[in-house]
């Protein structure tokens, strides 16, 4: 009898707190302000890397600056809280693509759409090659609409905290008041019923 593990013991279903654009249409609503800076990877000795994160250009170390290859230089890159439509979770996202940072930028300065928490957004990724890089993305907004108040309501539940970000620490660790230490939390997925809005996308 194999007892490696125990009986009856089933692998748990692995939740993302960060959400990843997959190939073909990802509608998101925005939950929270950006917070922006930069970011590079460092090697762990051990074969890993390990992301490091500053608010400004003057905070980058100059070796990081002076990188001959490109995969060690830092990266600008945004990151605000989310709900994922196509999982139905609370998510962070961490944007470093340049061309979805530029159009969503032109939307929050376009008096028509605004604050992009006040609609949904939908990222459109193409693969138009066989390398990783080989990708065009497409960002369609939804015409402005409150937020579903299942979703406020959800987000109330799930407390995240993108400074932490800075620091190397999960966003989603709920800081214990008496003493003061992370409690890792999962990300909330929205398993209540609720009504929300018709959406065809393909």
């Amino acid at each position: 009898m194999n007892d490696f593990l125990p009986k009856g013991y089933e692998t748990p279903a692995s939740e993302q707190n960060y959400m990843e654009f997959e190939e073909g249409t990802n509608t998101f609503r925005v939950l929270s302000p950006a917070i922006v800076g930069y970011e590079w990877f460092e090697d762990t000795g051990d074969g890993g890397r390990v992301p490091r994160r500053v608010r400004t250009e003057e905070e980058i170390p100059t070796e990081v600056i002076n990188a001959v290859n490109d995969r060690d230089r830092a990266k600008h890159f945004w990151a605000f809280t989310v709900y994922n439509y196509n999982t139905q979770s609370i998510q962070v996202l961490k944007l470093k693509q340049k061309t979805i940072q530029r159009a969503i930028e032109a939307y929050t300065n376009n008096p028509k759409w605004g604050n992009p928490m006040g609609y949904d957004l939908n990222v459109e990724k193409v693969k138009t090659g066989s390398r990783d890089w080989d990708v065009e993305y497409t960002v369609i907004p939804e015409p402005p609409t409150p937020l579903d108040a299942g979703i406020a309501e959800l987000a109330k539940f799930v407390p995240v905290r993108l400074e932490a970000m800075y620091k190397g620490e999960d966003p989603f660790a709920v800081t214990d008041r008496e003493e003061e230490k992370p409690t890792p939390r999962k990300n909330g997925h929205r398993d209540m019923p609720f009504t929300r809005r018709a959406r065809a996308h393909s």
